[in-house]
């Protein structure tokens, strides 16, 4: 007699997240596979880690560092953190009440979020938004309020801004350098945020994973730097990001003894603890600043070599402040939607993007396709080659 499995339908199961399918960059990925497309859809590099970072992590692996690491990370990341963070942004953490090591930035996003939102607060997004943000906060009964940054330059109107803080706000989600538009928050963009929070019940959470990827000598201003943002912001990174090791998944929360407290409390019910041997490998590899501020000349480099290969087409384009992500406008082309086109081109013309409405709440579509740059030189002038016959 065969066992009868219920279905959805039959045991009454509502989905928590019913707006929610299978991801843009799962969707894109799988599209240039199948069509054999250059991939420069989703953010990964196409390129290998350094083999030191490789031999760090073989080393820890053949010497006994296999076992469960502790809940906020191991000391020695910590520590390394810590002093990078110092040294970086003249700000110091106590890296056992304050630094805490995550799977990966996206799990340190969700930790921070839950442990401010209460049912009914609102969430202040900028959209476009990195597209694991709006289901983190529905999950956790917060209303997103989103500000819409519009292109070419993406930038901040901090009067509608002010105009969408309610008494029932109770974060900011902040991002930069910006996902998917690479524009880069100002000095000035700090000291607005801090002075329509300044008295009010408000926290931020600030992704900052492409903190070292900025172009045309542009300084990152992390929240931290801002004495009044640094006491209320959970700052998130990503060494995924800096050391093109993203299938690692090792992100970090940085954030005030009390914040971090809370965060905590999260966290080690959602992963507990982080891959020990490639801690280790990551706190002997910080210690080597040249690791990280040589990305900005790294990056800048193929930025400037994928433009180049678009010059001459009907493309426009305004150059990424930094992140590894360039938008490019096609209304010269053609006034297909988007998404359409996207799909068109991984296979008419074996080049895969993402469309960039699928980052907007309403998906607002600006006739703009993004386009990951983290890739070999040879890839990036053969996809910019084969988008230029358009």
């Amino acid at each position: 007699m065969h066992k009868i499995i219920p279905t959805l339908s039959t045991t009454g199961l509502s989905s928590k997240l019913p707006n929610v399918g299978t991801t843009i960059f799962t969707v894109m990925s799988k599209l240039a596979t199948e069509t054999g497309a250059i991939n420069l859809s989703q953010g990964f590099p196409g390129f290998d880690c350094s083999p030191e970072l490789v031999s760090l992590v073989e080393y820890y692996l053949r010497n006994g560092f296999n076992q469960y690491a502790p809940m906020t990370g191991v000391p020695a990341l910590r520590e390394s953190l810590a002093q990078k963070t110092f040294e970086q942004y003249n700000v110091a953490y106590d890296p056992d009440t304050e630094v805490t090591v995550t799977s990966g930035a996206t799990e340190a996003i969700f930790a921070a979020l839950t442990a401010v939102i209460r049912p009914g607060d609102e969430v202040l997004v900028f959209e476009p938004a990195y597209d694991s943000y709006v289901p983190a906060i529905e999950l956790n009964g917060g209303v997103p309020i989103y500000v819409t940054l519009t292109p070419p330059d993406y930038a901040i109107d901090w009067q509608r801004v002010a105009e969408k803080i309610t008494d029932k706000t109770r974060l900011v989600l902040v991002n930069t350098p910006h996902n998917p538009t690479g524009h880069v928050w100002t000095r000035n963009d700090l000291n607005q945020l801090a002075d329509l929070i300044r008295d009010r019940d408000i926290w931020i959470v600030s992704d900052e994973v492409y903190e070292h990827i900025l172009f045309d000598g542009r300084v990152h201003h992390s929240l931290m730097t801002h004495p009044e943002l640094q006491e209320r912001t959970f700052v998130v990174g990503s060494f995924g990001k800096t050391f093109h090791v993203t299938g690692w998944k090792i992100g970090y929360c940085l954030a005030p003894m009390e914040l971090t407290t809370e965060f905590r409390k999260i966290h080690q019910y959602l992963t507990f603890s982080t891959v020990t041997p490639i801690q280790y490998a990551l706190a002997d590899y910080l210690k080597q600043p040249d690791h990280y501020r040589k990305l900005p000349d790294f990056y800048q480099r193929k930025r400037d070599l994928f433009l180049d290969g678009l010059r001459g087409s009907r493309f426009t384009f305004t150059p990424a402040e930094g992140s590894f992500f360039q938008t490019v406008s096609y209304a010269a082309i053609t006034d297909e939607p988007d998404y359409d086109l996207a799909i068109r081109l991984t296979k008419e013309i074996g080049v895969a993007s993402i469309p960039v409405s699928v980052f907007y709440n309403r998906k607002n579509d600006y006739q703009i396709l993004r386009f990951c740059f983290a890739k070999d030189d040879a890839i990036l002038q053969e996809a910019a080659e084969r988008l230029s016959r358009l």
